[in-house]
């Protein structure tokens, strides 16, 4: 897939006309339908003024190909993130309300229990010692303080996911090491839920955490791999098509330097 074209098809082309004559000519080309200029993503000619002009150092900074699909991936884990958010939130709401509630429910569920009694016998099932029966019941012996304590880790936990998606959709640098930070936090709680209990959403969350970490260190260069941030800024500005441009016309000067001249 050709990911400079998708983000063009969707967002429209980017052209620029650099003040370097050379460059401008080799952004450039003149047809019988008018001037076109050759697009700083996908390169394709485009008819129409340019949608910028100026020095060449000042071309705006534009992603393409590969680095329009990390931002797919990334604003990927981010929209993930954003409905974790979501669900931490709604079960903090469903803490505070049982808490406000939970008298008014505690005393349903002791008067409605007995009613499963008859059926609970005839399909063998012992309500006095069932697990659930026992969990729920220690659920709604819980002190307030308590179920208000869960209901703040619980918020605590959203706002971290929270961050967490704002940074990686914005494609800021501080959210990837906010969100590389956060999640390794969490590895060693979700894999010890696994020794507990193997279930493919356990699984699941933890090849996804993973997979996130190990992603953003390696492409993003953080905490200093790969050359670090000076060599991923290095490797985005080696990618725009001005200064890909620039480097080749560089090139042919030098090698018509040094070329021997021909004898007269």
């Amino acid at each position: 897939m050709d990911w400079s074209l998708l983000t063009c098809a969707r967002k429209g082309h980017i052209t620029y006309a650099p003040d370097e004559p050379a460059l401008r000519d080799d952004l450039h080309v003149a047809t019988a339908a008018g001037d076109a200029w050759r697009c700083l993503r996908c390169g394709t000619y485009t008819h129409g003024e340019p949608h910028g002009r100026g020095p060449a150092d000042q071309a705006p900074l534009v992603m393409r190909g590969k680095q329009v699909r990390d931002a797919f991936i990334m604003r990927f884990f981010a929209v993930e993130r954003g409905i974790r958010a979501l669900l931490v939130l709604a079960a903090a709401y469903g803490v505070w309300r049982f808490s406000a509630h939970r008298g008014s429910i505690q005393k349903i569920f002791e008067q409605d229990l007995p009613l499963l009694r008859p059926l609970a016998d005839k399909v063998g099932w012992d309500l006095d010692h069932s697990k659930i029966v026992m969990s729920i019941r220690h659920v709604l012996e819980l002190k307030t303080s308590t179920l208000g304590w869960v209901a703040v880790g619980l918020l605590a936990y959203a706002a971290v996911e929270l961050i967490e998606a704002v940074g990686l959709w914005l494609l800021k640098r501080w959210g990837e090491y906010f969100a590389v930070i956060a999640t390794a936090f969490g590895l060693p709680i979700e894999i010890y839920e696994l020794t507990e209990r193997i279930t493919v959403v356990r699984v699941g969350a933890l090849v996804i955490n993973v997979a996130l970490i190990a992603y953003i260190l390696f492409s993003k260069r953080l905490f200093g791999l790969r050359g670090g941030k000076a060599a991923h800024e290095a490797h985005l500005r080696s990618a725009s098509l001005i200064e890909v441009r620039q480097a080749g016309q560089d090139m042919d000067l030098r090698h018509h330097a040094t070329r021997p001249q021909a004898a007269s």
